[in-house]
């Protein structure tokens, strides 16, 4: 079973083993602007909205000049609802439009637009869950999905293989608890285990393309 179920994660990891931020062109590293637009990516990827189109409004957004919390807070509703509307973000782009104004203040007024500060403030991954989950818009989906990412630059919160992530490891007949999918991954960072894992749950082509490879792998 292991042999198998190890053709089958690299499979994944080498076909779709890329985080999302890489896929939004963010550069993650530990300073505020790739930290900032990580979150802002992790509020649109957690609506009812296909994955590509709030990755492309993540760019689009960054392409506006809407690339931290002071200039978010400062453009108009009406930009930031003309560069959702650019990204494809339209179903929900009022309603986004406003959070992003309100997440944007709050980050300025509470961090000094630095989410370092919240991870410096918070005790432990539970309070910083909870600090995370104040910024419009950002539920608990929108937390798990940040973590994901920055558990990169942010070891502490690391391994995070949430529900998401575990379900997509259900999917491609893989073992369900954290440890043996870290142990199974050998030195494959949880970050990107975890995208690969999400984009599986996320599309049932992605669990095809990684057994057939699997199979052909071990034949």
């Amino acid at each position: 079973m292991s042999g198998g179920a190890e053709s089958v994660l690299a499979a994944l990891v080498a076909g779709h083993g890329r985080t999302f931020a890489e896929e939004a062109g963010i550069r993650l590293r530990n300073t505020p602007q790739p930290l900032y637009r990580t979150l802002v990516m992790a509020c649109l990827l957690s609506a009812r909205i296909r994955g590509s189109v709030a990755l492309a409004t993540t760019r689009a957004l960054y392409e506006a000049g809407l690339r931290d919390p002071r200039r978010m807070a400062g453009a108009t509703w009406q930009k930031r609802v003309d560069a959702l509307g650019r990204g494809g973000y339209r179903r929900y782009d009022e309603r986004t439009a406003t959070q992003l104004g309100d997440g944007a203040r709050l980050l300025l007024d509470r961090w000094g637009g630095d989410p370092r500060r919240m991870r410096e403030a918070a005790d432990g991954p539970d309070e910083l869950r909870g600090l995370l989950r104040e910024i419009p818009g950002l539920g608990p989906a929108g937390v798990d999905i940040f973590l994901r990412e920055v558990q990169h630059v942010w070891p502490e919160v690391a391994p995070h293989l949430d529900a998401k992530a575990l379900q997509g490891a259900a999917r491609l007949g893989l073992p369900q608890e954290p440890d043996r999918l870290l142990k199974l991954a050998g030195d494959t960072e949880p970050a990107v285990l975890a995208a690969a894992l999400v984009r599986a749950a996320l599309d049932r082509t992605v669990v095809e393309d990684c057994l057939r490879h699997a199979d052909a792998a071990r034949s």
